[in-house]
């Protein structure tokens, strides 16, 4: 019996060295981590730090391309602004002006005919005849300030057929002369702006002579 003391006194002394390792290397890692999960948690810990130092930067880019974008934005809305303003007043002046070139034209035969006017008719030789190149004169002015705005008249001819684009026709007259639905008279001309009609001619049309049934 004594000789068996020695022996588990032997193996209570390689119990507690292997003991005190074990011990050692679980005080190195963190509590409830195995020491491969303590080593991947550091090198977590240190991509985070690497990514934290970076971030700033990375924000100072986007806050510098976002001033630049907003300052780009504020430039191009006041161009289309500014740009909006001026077609405003161009279209203004264009509608308030637009007639200024032919009212000046117009200027020109009012003074003629203010001229006419002031005529002394009475013991004076030849003051019909002056009336009458005055007037003649007028109209010659007149017809070049409608070329130069191209406004041309509309005049059809007696005999012409009615156009009801061009003409309007204000009554019906029978005529053993001209053809019906054609123009036998016209009382007043037409003007057209460009290929605009302003103004149809007023005519009278031609139809059958009474008790003519056509035949």
């Amino acid at each position: 019996m004594t000789a068996g003391r020695p022996e588990n006194s032997t193996d209570e002394v390689q119990e507690d060295n292997v003991s005190e390792p074990l011990e050692a290397s679980a005080d190195m890692a963190e509590p409830g981590l195995t020491p491969d999960e303590a080593q991947d948690g550091g090198a977590k810990e240190n991509k985070e730090n690497d990514e934290g130092s970076a971030a700033p930067d990375e924000i100072d880019v986007l806050r510098t391309e976002n001033a630049q974008l907003r300052d780009e934005y504020l430039r191009a809305h006041a161009d289309a602004e500014n740009a909006r303003k001026r077609a405003q007043t161009e279209i203004s002046n264009a509608r308030r002006f637009a007639l200024e070139g032919f009212a000046s034209e117009l200027l020109n035969v009012r003074d003629s005919l203010d001229l006419a006017r002031s005529v002394d008719l009475e013991g004076a030789e030849g003051v019909v005849e002056r009336m009458v190149e005055g007037l003649e004169l007028t109209l010659r002015q007149l017809d070049s300030a409608f070329e130069r705005f191209s406004i041309f008249e509309v005049s059809p001819e007696v005999g012409d057929k009615l156009d009801p684009e061009s003409h309007q026709a204000m009554t019906l007259a029978p005529s053993g002369e001209v053809e019906p639905n054609h123009i036998c008279q016209v009382i007043q001309k037409g003007y057209r702006l460009h290929d605009r009609l302003l103004r149809p001619a007023r005519v009278i049309v031609a139809k059958a002579p009474d008790g003519d049934d056509g035949g």
